[in-house]
């Protein structure tokens, strides 16, 4: 499984993000391309400990047992449902969001495993670093392919 730590796939998603515009369309779901970028850099936020949503029931719940979809080799389901506090419906600036996107994907490879938080995941649980970036890689290519990329 591709892993974001990996600079290859880190310089991947990039490239992939650079062939966005502002009136890229997606082929599902209901966020415009801005954002959906908005959504992927507050989920960086959460791996990179810069944000700690608290779990909900449900997550609590089985969170622990699903687990494997986040960071194992099967794509996401389209229209999954999303952490609360990072679903985005006001409007966003397409190149403001692009801009703080890729500082964070650079970012947070750049900072090494040993920076990723140790917070709980919100509904996953806890994640070694090593799910954690293969989790953020699976979701940016997620959102990406979301938007034809």
């Amino acid at each position: 499984m591709k892993n974001i730590f990996n600079p290859l796939y880190s310089e991947e998603i990039l490239n992939r993000i650079d062939k966005l515009n502002s009136n890229t369309k997606q082929q599902w779901g209901k966020m415009s391309v801005a954002q959906m970028l908005a959504h992927c850099s507050s989920f960086q936020d959460i791996a990179m400990g810069n944000s700690f949503p608290a779990r909900d029931w449900l997550g609590r719940l089985i969170g622990g047992f699903v687990k494997p979809i986040f960071y194992n080799d099967k794509p996401l389901a389209q229209n999954m449902s999303t952490i609360p506090t990072i679903l985005i419906v006001e409007e966003k600036e397409f190149e403001t969001e692009k801009k703080k996107l890729k500082q964070k994907i650079i970012t947070f490879p750049n900072n090494g495993p040993e920076k990723c938080t140790i917070h709980p995941h919100p509904f996953f649980g806890k994640l070694t670093t090593e799910q954690w970036g293969k989790g953020i890689y699976k979701h940016l290519d997620h959102h990406l392919k979301q938007f034809g990329v």
